[in-house]
């Protein structure tokens, strides 16, 4: 079984609102066993909605679009559908009725142009909407659902949880479930991970993937199976596969920040750090902020100050303030590389490290940062 999903809305072709709606369907869909294999962007324009429509419908098995039910002029979805499938528009009185309804809990009453969420295509499943003044429908052709959802983030969610997902597994006799989980890396490049697990990433169940971010790589491991139990099995057999090739260089998993693994290692010392940037936007205590009180960033570095001056600085400020590690950063760029200096004190350690970093220049502060704590995380370990 195939799924696509269509997001209807010119303000989303033109970067105004970010699509939030697509990665909650696609999760929905996963937590059934519906494969998600293609989504699509449309601006509110009514042929091309139709067209593309008419195309997934012929793909995929069900096809889920978003946005484009309000009342006004641009809200096109309805009219779309019914020149897709040949399905003129009908008025339902019935759901006028609903939408005065929910109106008047809000002490108003529709205007005029209301009526027109009370027209759906011929034939088609009508979903009331408990939440919002916009019905929602299915359409069933002899190969496909479509399904036509408001844009709103939090009516779409409530619609897809009570009717939608319970629609889809009766109606495509859907007896599997997909799960996800994710090995997060740092301190090694794309490349050198892809080739110690690349026989892995050929397998078709459990699937494996790479995600790279500046200084960080996750991996993902993704499963399909008849129930939790044997999908479960499937996703630990692989994760203790990837897990021996490549060591301690996965930090954590799932949802876990570099940062959060960091707080618990000093915890575990019950040590204190203090650390340093220069050139880094002060990417690191951003990263920290609303963290552990211990994590504090030093504010009174000189910008001039000189590198060779920063070792000197970490050292007499830990021992000054009492704290027992100080990691600094000194990230200089030009136009074709950025240079890292890794300072890490550590109370029997000093450690220095250089590095250059040849990626996009405005993702040289989180490269730096990502190798700066993925080195203290080792020194920690």
């Amino acid at each position: 079984m195939e799924a696509e999903i269509i997001t209807i809305g010119t303000e989303l072709l033109l970067g105004e609102i970010v699509d939030a709606n697509s990665r909650t369907i696609a999760r929905a869909l996963r937590e059934i066993g519906l494969d998600l294999y293609r989504t699509t962007t449309v601006g509110d324009n009514v042929e091309r909605i139709a067209q593309v429509v008419k195309e997934s419908a012929e793909r995929a098995q069900a096809v889920i679009t978003t946005g484009g039910l309000g009342p006004t002029v641009d809200d096109p979805t309805r009219e779309a559908m019914s020149i897709a499938f040949s399905s003129p528009l009908e008025f339902k009185p019935e759901l006028w009725e609903e939408i005065i309804e929910r109106f008047s809990r809000y002490g108003t009453v529709p205007s005029e142009n209301n009526k027109q969420q009370a027209f759906i295509p011929r034939g088609a499943i009508v979903i009331s909407n408990p939440v919002g003044t916009a019905p929602a429908f299915i359409i069933e052709t002899p190969s496909s659902v479509v399904i036509a959802l408001p844009g709103v983030p939090a009516e779409l969610a409530v619609l897809l949880e009570s009717d939608v997902i319970p629609y889809l597994r009766k109606k495509l006799k859907l007896r599997q479930i997909i799960k996800t989980r994710i090995l997060r890396t740092a301190g090694i490049g794309e490349s050198w991970l892809d080739n110690k697990i690349e026989d892995l990433e050929r397998m078709s169940n459990p699937t494996v993937g790479l995600a790279a971010h500046p200084g960080l790589v996750d991996i993902r491991i993704t499963a399909k199976g008849p129930n939790s139990a044997a999908v479960d099995e499937m996703i630990w057999k692989m994760e203790a596969t990837i897990r021996q090739r490549l060591g301690d260089h996965i930090y954590a998993s799932d949802q876990t920040a570099l940062e959060d693994v960091i707080i618990e290692q000093l915890e575990e010392k019950g040590w204190k750090l203090l650390f340093f940037e220069l050139g880094t936007n002060a990417v690191l205590e951003k990263s920290f902020a609303g963290r552990d009180s211990q994590f504090r960033k030093y504010a009174e570095i000189d910008p001039a100050l000189n590198v060779k001056e920063l070792p000197k600085l970490i050292q007499e400020t830990i021992e000054d303030q009492q704290f027992e590690v100080g990691l600094g950063i000194h990230l200089s760029q030009n136009d074709q590389q950025q240079f890292a200096e890794i300072f890490i004190h550590l109370p029997d350690e000093v450690k220095h490290i250089s590095k250059t970093y040849g990626g996009p220049r405005e993702n040289a502060p989180k490269w730096a940062a990502a190798l700066a704590l993925s080195s203290l995380r080792r020194k920690l370990h």
